[in-house]
């Protein structure tokens, strides 16, 4: 079903793959960025990317789990930071890989950005998942969910 690979021609890259392959017919999952918001749609860690980073993940488990899914299903990820500094970037990517995403491994690319959507956001995950073949879930009970909080899609 997921192969990961790691090129051997290629640098090896420290926690990721350089790419990973899906055989046809395997349901996936293409996630929206995950936002350091909470259950209230305030942001968590104001002025810190570490905490932000956090609560990133915290809600991309959610995210994963609501499709069935888990972090060791993710194919792709790409972490956006707003910082030029690498070691800010660095401090950000060492959540990552504490979260367990960075065990599959799976390909990944960590961006440092001018700005991100919300006021005072500094950290932002976007993911494409795997679902495991396991899940019965429908198409229609998914869809019954609600998409999110008023005013966040």
């Amino acid at each position: 079903m997921l192969k990961r690979v790691t090129v051997p021609g290629l640098f090896p890259p420290p926690t990721y793959s350089h790419a990973s392959v899906v055989e046809a017919g395997t349901r996936l999952a293409f996630l929206a960025g995950s936002v350091p918001l909470d259950a209230q749609g305030r942001i968590v860690g104001v002025g810190d990317p570490v905490r932000q980073a956090g609560q990133v993940i915290v809600n991309l488990g959610e995210q994963l789990r609501a499709v069935g899914s888990d972090f060791a299903h993710v194919l792709s990820t790409d972490v956006y930071v707003v910082s030029g500094e690498p070691e800010v970037l660095s401090a950000v990517w060492e959540v990552v890989e504490a979260s367990g995403l960075s065990a599959g491994p799976h390909s990944s690319t960590l961006i440092g950005v001018a700005c991100l959507g919300y006021p005072g956001q500094l950290v932002e995950i976007t993911a494409t998942a795997a679902i495991p073949e396991a899940d019965t879930e429908t198409d229609s009970e998914a869809d019954a969910e609600p998409a999110g909080r008023p005013g966040i899609q």
